[in-house]
């Protein structure tokens, strides 16, 4: 039985887990399609201060209507394959999400659009001017964070501690 990590070693964690997501311009993004199937794919996104993440696709994406009929999603962080050391324990985050398409009109539109663009450049401006592309807020609603064998804590949503998950 593996020990339980002391407050400092859960907040240098905590601290790992959020320099993962921060280090990604991307996150790979699970949905379910409309015949029920499972498809992966990737989006660019920015994170608020309240933790949500925001992607801008296109109607063309297959994602972007499975977001629309199940309004929910799964998305991963995972560390590069070339800074691994074991293939079969790559740190990863993971967070399944409630999603909702945020409006033109609304506010949180152009704020994200305006952190978009801060984040990817003159792209976004180009993208924005296109009807077929829509702004998505993916909440967080369960988090698991792998760190190794043995290694996966739960993410509580409420302030990103952690908690190791133990077989039962």
């Amino acid at each position: 039985m593996m020990n339980e990590p002391n407050e400092q070693e859960l907040s240098k964690l905590c601290t790992a887990f959020q320099t993962l997501i921060s280090s990604q311009q991307t996150l790979l993004l699970s949905t379910i399609s409309e015949a029920k199937q499972p498809e992966i794919s990737y989006a660019p996104y920015v994170r608020d201060e309240r933790g949500i993440f925001y992607v801008f696709i296109s109607d063309l994406a297959s994602h972007t209507n499975n977001l629309r009929l199940t309004k929910q999603a799964s998305i991963m962080f995972i560390k590069p394959e070339s800074e691994t050391r074991e293939p079969f324990a790559r740190e990863r985050v993971t967070f399944k999400c409630s999603v909702t398409e945020i409006a033109a009109e609304n506010t949180i539109f152009n704020k994200q659009l305006t952190a978009l663009h801060e984040k990817f450049g003159q792209i976004i401006s180009v993208l924005k001017s296109l009807n077929d592309f829509h702004l998505f807020a993916l909440k967080p609603i369960a988090g698991q964070y792998v760190v190794g064998f043995g290694k996966a804590f739960k993410v509580a949503m409420t302030n990103g501690t952690l908690t190791r998950i133990t077989r039962t």
